[in-house]
């Protein structure tokens, strides 16, 4: 008999700093040393640091400017997906080892259901111990965990003793918790709901533990009486180890910033080229075809159309995109264009693992 939801064992795994630990792990010149997985350039992006530049305030999403800036002996390295994927790969081999209900969220992190396991090992903790240490004994790689009774938490606590550490938070302890931690670490909430909830006074788990239902509900939305479960502990999203693709996309950011639609047209021929193959390549088309402009000052723009048919191919792809570029004029000098398929039908019976979001090309 399946145990009660509060009853549930769940680990989240989180590689540390994976991509640059890859290379650092691949090159051991670099061990040891701040370096930058992604572009250094005037419009690259940091993708991951090592901890030696976190040190100095480097974090991912940062430009390669300020990463500079922040650190001026830093070393930027070009990504190597496949070789991330292929050591991704062996990692959730390990994960197989204990249970199959694994629910992978990107490359370096997954959850783990462990209530009922492989082992017959009645302790989540001693499992992430055992876990973490195969991968840094086969792997030479570090890893921190999450141990609770749901999801929510277990993602929250794998990033209380990182780097290479684990945290377990029993369902006894949960509610104490949530009600004291600050409300900017609450997964799920943002800079700006952060923000909108200082305004309103709250600070703390506590803080939003104390607002009624229908308060949220006025001042969040729909969004409302998920925080309001939420911080009451009422978050038991089972793990999924099919998880169903909801989209596929390419983009592209520019090294200079486009200001024709003529430019643009060319540059986007080429991304729904690689969409077509992505498409392909997973077995399913979609009905829905977003152009996604990102501006020079960075605000983003997207423009959709749906039809009444499921679409694969680039030429058709290219037809609506280029109808949803001359919709209205662009606004500014645009560094980014991307185009996604959503409303997919899936081929196959089969359910599909949610793609990675990766960049058709990094500019450097």
């Amino acid at each position: 008999m399946e145990k009660p939801e509060q009853y549930r064992k769940i680990i989240h795994v989180d590689m540390d700093a994976f991509y640059a630990s890859v290379e650092q792990l691949d090159n051991p010149e670099l061990r040891g040393k701040p370096i930058a997985v992604g572009g250094g350039s005037d419009r690259g992006v940091v993708a991951a640091a090592s901890y030696e530049a976190r040190k100095f305030g480097v974090r991912s999403a940062m430009s390669g400017v300020l990463a500079r800036k922040k650190c001026p002996h830093l070393i930027f390295v070009k990504p190597r997906f496949d070789r991330y994927k292929e050591i991704s790969q062996k990692i959730r081999a390990i994960f197989y080892e204990y249970t199959n209900l694994v629910e992978p969220l990107s490359l370096d992190e997954a959850y783990l259901d462990v209530t009922e396991n492989k082992k017959g090992n009645p302790s989540a903790s001693l499992i992430a111990k055992e876990i973490r240490q195969r991968i840094a004994n086969e792997l030479n790689l570090n890893a921190s965990a999450g141990i609770s009774n749901s999801k929510f938490v277990a993602k929250i606590a794998s990033d209380i003793n990182k780097p290479n550490g684990q945290k377990t938070i029993s369902p006894e302890e949960v509610l104490q918790f949530l009600e004291e931690l600050p409300i900017k670490k609450f997964f799920g909430i943002g800079k700006v709901t952060a923000a909108k909830m200082y305004n309103l006074g709250i600070f703390t788990g506590k803080d939003l533990k104390a607002k009624s239902e229908a308060f949220l509900t006025e001042n969040f939305k729909s969004s409302g009486a998920h925080y309001y479960n939420l911080v009451r502990g009422n978050y038991h999203s089972k793990v999924k180890p099919n998880r169903i693709r909801k989209s596929v996309a390419a983009e592209h950011t520019f090294i200079t910033n486009l200001t024709s639609e003529i430019f643009m047209m060319e540059k986007l021929e080429r991304i729904s080229e690689e969409l077509e193959k992505r498409l392909l390549k997973s077995k399913v088309s979609g009905k829905t075809v977003t152009l996604k402009i990102k501006y020079s000052d960075f605000t983003t723009q997207t423009r959709s159309k749906t039809l009444p048919y499921f679409i694969k191919e680039k030429a058709v792809m290219l037809e609506i995109v280029k109808e949803l570029l001359y919709q209205e004029k662009v606004l500014n000098s645009v560094r980014l264009l991307g185009i996604s398929v959503t409303n997919l039908n899936i081929n196959s019976k089969k359910e599909i693992e949610k793609p990675i979001a990766v960049q058709l090309k990094f500019e450097f």
